[in-house]
């Protein structure tokens, strides 16, 4: 594939609003995970919670699309000069050229849940002011953004459980490279509920402590919540050196269990294998590994194996979920955006939380942060039903 200009990026999750303070975390290796104390779950287990989030407010004339998803997704959108970015891509390009690729699992269905509470209590019937379309519906955040930008371009919003916001890279090169368009707003939004909550904790995946990838000890998950994106557009004449490119994009689909991973990561091995040939790279030509790296025992002896199986032993690797914990449609985003950062500035983050190493696990995982330089990053993304997609990102210089 041709490389895409990996231009303006900003990221808002638990461990910081914007670029900066989501690298001084990483640098100082420190965790977004707290007690759960959101709405009224009652489980035991941590979250990644972004402060703020209830106080923000959208302007008046999307009333209508008034949610947690949208509230996370404009805390977003005013970091780090981002609306302003996008609003130049439009001039510069014209607002029909200019599309925007969304991914998001859950969307606004908290609102749902909160309509649910105030039903008639005669009828069963919702509240009037309850807006399915512009809240819970899984388009709702392309909308919202794709409105609140004021573009015209095409809107797509990709839900396919965590590999969502990875998978919408795909989506807007394929439409780049097809000539539709001539830049992307992408990313993904995904806010805390408790259908997602009560989900995971029904099937046994959270963890009472906070998440601990690759630990001989780890024994399940911690949700998150988070918006990412990143303007992609193509390469032009006379780049800065230092500048952070899309190399490669690779995707799959093992279909081995609705939950499950394939035992031995078939799936995530094809991915990244694509990723690989996409970006014409070989194997050592990877600094550095962002895993999918969720703390629950089969993803991570999966994921380890696949790694192992393409990469070897030796190239560094981490989750950096045990920082943000899991943001599941957006965490293909996020650690697009923690991959940049990597790679602008020489770090390898180290896993937060992991204390002992599996040793069964044959991955070459990192516990503490190294500083070296990073010329090329691949980040996983897996997710249920055995969709898989990883991502390539690389410096020009």
């Amino acid at each position: 594939m041709r490389p895409l200009l990996f231009k303006n990026f900003t990221a808002t999750s638990c461990i910081g609003k914007g670029v900066a303070a989501t690298l001084e975390s990483l640098l100082e290796q420190r965790s977004g995970l707290r007690n759960c104390e959101f709405e009224t779950v009652d489980i035991d287990t941590h979250i990644g919670e972004v402060a703020g989030v209830d106080d923000a407010r959208l302007p008046d004339h999307l009333y209508k699309f008034e949610c947690r998803n949208n509230r996370l997704a404009e805390l977003a959108l005013q970091e780090d000069g981002f609306f302003e970015a996008v609003q130049q891509a439009a001039e510069r390009w014209g607002r029909r050229r200019v599309g925007v690729f969304m991914g998001t699992s859950t969307a606004g269905i908290l609102q749902t849940e909160l309509a649910y509470r105030d039903r008639d209590p005669v009828s069963g019937a919702l509240p009037p002011s309850f807006e399915y379309g512009s809240t819970h519906n899984s388009f709702s955040v392309a909308d919202y953004l794709r409105r609140r930008c004021r573009l015209e371009g095409p809107a797509v919003a990709v839900s396919c459980a965590c590999a969502s916001s990875a998978k919408v890279f795909g989506s807007a090169r394929r439409m780049i490279e097809a000539g539709l368009i001539d830049a992307a707003l992408v990313g993904g939004v995904d806010s805390l509920c408790l259908t997602t909550l009560y989900g995971f904790h029904s099937l046994q995946l959270t963890s009472p402590t906070p998440c601990r990838p690759f630990d001989v000890a780890r024994d399940g998950l911690s949700i998150g919540e988070a918006a990412a994106f990143a303007l992609l557009e193509r390469v032009p004449a006379g780049l800065d050196d230092g500048a952070v490119l899309l190399l490669g994009i690779g995707e799959s689909s093992d279909a081995y269990h609705m939950s499950a991973p394939h035992p031995e990561g078939l799936g995530a091995r094809r991915a990244m294998q694509a990723a690989l040939a996409a970006a014409a790279l070989e194997p050592g030509d990877i600094d550095y590994i962002n895993l999918h790296g969720t703390g629950t025992p089969s993803n991570d002896r999966s994921e380890s194996q696949a790694v192992t199986s393409v990469f070897g032993p030796t190239t560094p690797c981490s989750s950096t979920k045990g920082a943000t914990g899991h943001t599941l449609g957006a965490a293909g985003a996020l650690e697009a955006v923690i991959s940049a950062l990597a790679v602008k500035n020489g770090l390898m983050p180290g896993g937060v939380h992991t204390s002992k190493i599996d040793p069964t696990l044959t991955a070459h995982y990192i516990r503490d942060n190294r500083r070296a330089p990073v010329a090329r990053v691949l980040s996983n993304s897996f997710g249920f039903g055995g969709t898989n997609c990883s991502l390539i990102l690389g410096r020009t210089g």
